[in-house]
Formats: C-alpha cells, structure tokens, sequence
C-alpha cells in the first residue's frame, strides 16, 4: 500500500517539477521575447515567475526537505559563539604574517633554483 503511495508521491513530484521548469522556461524565453519592453517591467515579471516557481517547488519532497534544512541551518547559526572584535583582529594579523613569511621563504627558493639552473645551463 505505501509502495503506490510513494509511486502517485512521485508522480506528483515530477509534474510540480515539469512545472517549474516550464515557468523558468517561460522567464527566460518570455524575457528575450520582450526585450524592448521597460527593464522594470520584465524584472517584475521574472520576480513574479521565480516566487511561483519557488512556491511549486516547496510543495515537493525535496523542496520540503530543503525548507526544513534552512530552519534548522537559521537554528543552528544562532548557536554559534561568534569571536570578539580583538579575536578576529588577531587571528587575521596571524594570518597574515603567515602569508607574507610564507611568500618570502617561496620567493626565496624559487629565486635559489632559478639561479641553480641558471649556472647549470650556463
């Protein structure tokens, strides 16, 4: 018995899906169609196009899935214990001196084998 549920589930998923291709598809080709028209008024449509586009594809198992992802991830991001003011500000001057050693030691090796090879052909 769910065996046909998931079957009609997944029926319904891919014509939502269709769906939502058709709308970018018409977005797009409706877009290029109407170039000559105002900016705003195509920007409006394709906003327009693009929230219904969304809403069709929230109603799928995937789209539900990734809702529910972004809730948690929103939960998740109110966890974090962000670093201080003096945290960052170290940790990038950190970074930074090595970056620039590390730069140096490479300029300095490449400059090395340049000159060996240099003398070699020489």
């Amino acid at each position: 018995m769910s065996s046909n549920a998931e079957a009609q589930a997944s029926r319904g998923d891919a014509f939502k899906w269709a769906i939502v291709i058709l709308l970018v598809a018409l977005g797009v080709i409706g877009n290029n169609y109407y170039s000559a028209e105002s900016l705003l008024y195509r920007l409006i449509a394709i906003l327009v196009l693009a929230g219904v586009a969304g809403f069709v594809a929230l109603q799928t198992v995937k789209g539900k899935a990734f809702f529910t992802l972004a809730k948690e991830a929103k939960t998740e991001i109110r966890r974090v214990v962000w670093p201080t003011r003096q945290e960052t500000m170290q940790t990038t001057l950190i970074v930074l001196a090595v970056v620039v050693f590390m730069s140096l030691v490479l300029w300095g090796v490449d400059s090395f084998l340049g000159w060996v090879v240099s003398s070699v052909i020489s």
